[in-house]
């Protein structure tokens, strides 16, 4: 498999050894894990495997680099000062993607927007980054309580609810444990959860 149309001069073999370069054995095993779960949904859903592997296979990409780095990219790129505060759980996604792009040479925009939005969502979201988003929070190798109803619904055809599910139980563990929640995340809350909720109950009288 290569990714020449997707953007990406590299073939699969090549990119999974510069991505694994980039991270402990325990991150590339999930990384790996992502893109088998995400290649698995990208069958039920009828998206471009091509554009899932390569995606999946980066969306973790920035996820063990510096304080430091990301303090050179905010430094660099002002609009994005305001993440200092969230850290690198926030921080990976969205700057990680600006890393992809600079370090790899790879512009494809739908790969790029998924990356940024697989920890946090995005208000407006493409089948490829709800399957990204979703695929990294019901990989194999995750346990934690529910994760087996977010799966169900998953390979069930219900990804819009599995996204919406995903959201509402993350922002409970962060609101449980008294956690900093980046502002962008409620206004994601918002469309996804409250908006939609609102949506079912009118469909229902």
């Amino acid at each position: 498999m290569d990714y020449i149309n997707q953007g990406a001069n590299y073939t699969r073999e090549e990119l999974v050894e510069i991505v694994k370069k980039q991270m402990s054995l325990k991150r590339f095993q999930h990384v790996l894990r992502v893109e088998d779960t995400a290649l698995k949904l990208a069958k039920i859903y009828n998206c471009d495997e091509k554009l899932v592997s390569l995606a999946a296979l980066l969306h973790d990409y920035g996820k063990e680099r510096s304080d430091e780095t990301y303090y050179q990219i905010m430094e660099k790129f002002p609009k994005y000062e305001n993440l200092k505060p969230y850290g690198n759980n926030i921080w990976h996604g969205i700057l990680g993607a600006i890393l992809i792009e600079e370090e790899l040479n790879i512009n494809n925009k739908e790969v790029l927007h998924a990356v940024a939005s697989h920890t946090i969502g995005a208000i407006k979201m493409s089948l490829l980054d709800k399957i990204i988003f979703i695929a990294d929070y019901i990989e194999p190798g995750r346990d934690f309580p529910l994760v087996e109803e977010a799966r169900a619904l998953a390979y069930n055809g219900k990804l819009d609810l599995a996204v919406k599910f995903a959201m509402k139980n993350t922002l409970q563990f962060l609101i449980s444990k008294e956690q900093l929640v980046y502002p962008e995340t409620i206004k994601i809350y918002n469309v996804w959860v409250a908006n939609l909720n609102e949506e079912e109950d009118n469909n229902e009288k």
